[in-house]
């Protein structure tokens, strides 16, 4: 009789982890688009308050001398700027889908609200273009005050949805890279925040000029 020797692999002693053998986290990105974005959005909020400010300080001036504050002939229809504001509000849904799916790693649904928001963005401007046509109020000729204040504060304002829109655009084609997606969603988070900001304001502008008038 026979007898088979089986070979048995010894087990390495399981050496106590230390915390030192730990290999430390790797370093959290910084956040400088984040904070640039926040900077940028607290100056756009201090021009349109001051540019407010002063709008609000010459109509109240006039009006309290017995005058009409827009002059014979000019008006400010209230449907194209409610529209408008119904169009940003759907917008703040799908820029903050965008910032979730982008968080979820939902490529197909990021790149969906992008392209809704950005959309939607365009359609707020081209609103904007058709009110400004049914001011009738002139800056060739003899511009009036209040033509110079208005078309400057809802012209800044369009510059500031441009920019976002721009933004946006940008985050977009670095999604498309493979960047900003998961748990590095600066990016988006930054073109939301700016977006959130841009429709505030718009707020602010849709009743204190387009509803007080």
């Amino acid at each position: 009789m026979m007898a088979t020797a089986t070979a048995t692999t010894p087990t390495p002693e399981r050496l106590p982890l230390r915390l030192e053998d730990v290999p430390p986290a790797p370093p959290r990105r910084p956040r400088v688009l984040l904070v640039g974005t926040a900077l940028a959005s607290a100056a756009s909020i201090a021009l349109f308050g001051g540019l407010l400010s002063a709008y609000f300080a010459l109509r109240a001036e006039v009006i309290g001398q017995g005058e009409q504050w827009l002059p014979d002939g000019a008006s400010i229809p209230l449907s194209p700027g409610n529209m408008t504001m119904v169009t940003l509000v759907m917008s703040l849904i799908t820029a903050q889908w965008a910032v979730h799916a982008g968080k979820q790693q939902d490529r197909g649904h990021a790149y969906f609200a992008l392209g809704l928001t950005v959309l939607l963005g365009i359609a707020h401007v081209v609103q904007l273009g058709f009110l400004f046509t049914q001011w009738e109020l002139p800056l060739n000729g003899e511009p009036t005050m209040q033509a110079v204040l208005l078309f400057t504060i809802m012209g800044l304002h369009v510059a500031m949805a441009a920019a976002a829109l721009i933004f946006f655009t940008l985050m977009l084609l670095r999604s498309l890279g493979g960047q900003f997606t998961g748990r590095d969603v600066e990016g988006l988070s930054a073109a939301a925040l700016y977006w959130y900001v841009t429709v505030g304001i718009f707020v602010v502008l849709w009743y204190g000029i387009l509803i007080v008038k």
